[in-house]
């Protein structure tokens, strides 16, 4: 059973001290005197955490903000803006990454990794992406307002290289591909890594690096719904919703489960899995 931790000292010497107006359980921290309510994610919102956890769910699935809103109108379910719904879901990414970036994911190691263009207003990004093959866990991402550089390319492979023991990293023939490896994987040409890098040139072995680019077909089909992403600050946040949409909250097609469960991340996140999300994301930051 989780403590109840004071949200001003930190102390674990707190009791209940009655019901809120709202019927919201009150706690008493014997250690520093003060009143407080728990925070479960949701602490002074106005609307519920089911109907929010559904926008950002739907937001993220396929449903833009302003057809959300509509929904919600048209259910009774309150009266919000579309800027509301975007404000739900950038503020909850952000949560959310707080707590799954100190996971440690089983991987395999099998990762394949490249990078794609997403339309930003008038122009073209860069989102660099990688998954592990075995559990299609996407284990690294970098999002870039810049072309392929190499600078974002060793990034790039840094994070790969941050996320777990990897045994080999396949990417296309991009010729930036094989320095950005050597410098990130601190590979000496005299010897031997244990680490491979595999390159698939395309117009070789006549063979797309299909591994990835499932990922990234069901990741542009839904920045296509967006009609492009606008803001340069907000559209990494975006992209970050949809790895985590990826990696914990939809069953993948062929593996019939989350890529999360398959990497070891058991986190009994229920029917609402942002909601359990949020709730595990509150409690960890208490």
């Amino acid at each position: 059973m989780n403590k109840i931790k004071c949200q001003y000292c930190k102390n674990e010497k707190t009791v209940k001290r009655g019901l809120t107006h709202n019927n919201k359980q009150r706690y008493l921290c014997k250690n520093c005197k003060k009143t407080f309510i728990q925070d479960n994610g949701f602490y002074r919102m106005k609307n519920s955490p089911e109907l929010i956890t559904m926008a950002i769910d739907m937001y993220l699935s396929n449903l833009s903000s302003r057809k959300m809103r509509n929904q919600i109108k048209r259910h009774n379910l309150g009266s919000v803006s579309h800027q509301t719904v975007l404000s739900w879901v950038r503020k909850y990414i952000l949560k959310v990454n707080g707590f799954i970036t100190k996971l440690n994911p089983s991987l395999s190691g099998k990762i394949y990794a490249d990078e794609t263009e997403i339309r930003r207003k008038k122009n073209d990004d860069i989102f660099w992406c990688s998954v592990d093959w075995d559990t299609r866990y996407i284990n690294a991402h970098l999002y870039s307002e810049k072309n392929q550089n190499m600078k974002d390319a060793k990034e790039f492979m840094s994070r790969i290289k941050q996320s777990g023991n990897t045994k080999y990293v396949q990417t296309d023939a991009l010729r930036i591909y094989p320095r950005a490896f050597r410098k990130a994987f601190k590979i000496d040409k005299r010897r031997k890594s244990e680490v491979e890098h595999r390159i698939n040139n395309v117009s070789k072995t006549k063979k797309h690096n299909v591994r990835i680019e499932t990922v990234f077909s069901k990741i542009k089909d839904r920045v296509y719904d967006f009609r492009s992403l606008k803001a340069l600050w907000s559209a990494p946040i975006l992209l970050l919703g949809l790895v985590i949409q990826h990696n914990f909250i939809e069953q993948h097609s062929t593996i019939k489960t989350y890529p999360c469960e398959l990497a070891g991340l058991n986190l009994d996140l229920g029917v609402n899995r942002w909601l359990g999300l949020i709730k595990l994301s509150s409690n960890f930051s208490i």
